[in-house]
């Protein structure tokens, strides 16, 4: 029964630091559909869909870290530490994007956000392969959220 609450919990986190990004940004998110959009450009539909699967698998990989019993705490505290950043860094993103349509520094801050995505998969690694995986789909998002940043801001 821990188990399930600790996957919840994480679970739980993800989603919500996803959800009040989406919240603060609500109002101004209708931009995408005005702005030149560069070629593979996916619908606007398509964003909550992908991000809601990745921060499932977010949170189920911080769990898996969590509740290892090989990892020393220090170990699994500096991997957590490191996802805790990213995610709020992701927090932020949005805000930069959409309300202030910043879009070279949200690329800028998109970098960062990659920089401690691949930190934490290193990390992960280190405690359990298998929560590194999952984030890998999560670096691949925000690498081709990186694409579609610059190349907004170039067409602008």
């Amino acid at each position: 029964m821990e188990n399930i609450l600790v996957y919840a919990i994480s679970i739980g986190i993800a989603l919500l630091v996803g959800g009040l990004s989406a919240l603060v940004t609500g109002g101004s998110m209708g931009i995408y559909e005005e702005i030149i959009t560069p070629p593979l450009a996916p619908p606007s539909w398509l964003f909550p869909v992908v991000w809601t699967i990745l921060f499932i698998l977010m949170g189920i990989s911080a769990a898996m870290i969590y509740n290892d019993r090989k990892a020393s705490m220090a170990q699994k505290k500096s991997a957590l530490y490191t996802y805790a950043l990213s995610l709020i860094v992701n927090f932020f993103w949005s805000i930069i994007f959409f309300n202030f349509r910043a879009f070279f520094f949200a690329f800028i801050w998109l970098v960062l956000l990659l920089y401690l995505i691949i930190n934490t998969i290193l990390k992960y690694y280190k405690i359990k392969p298998l929560a590194a995986y999952l984030q890998i789909p999560y670096a691949i998002w925000v690498s081709f959220a990186g694409y579609l940043t610059l190349a907004i801001w170039i067409l602008k």
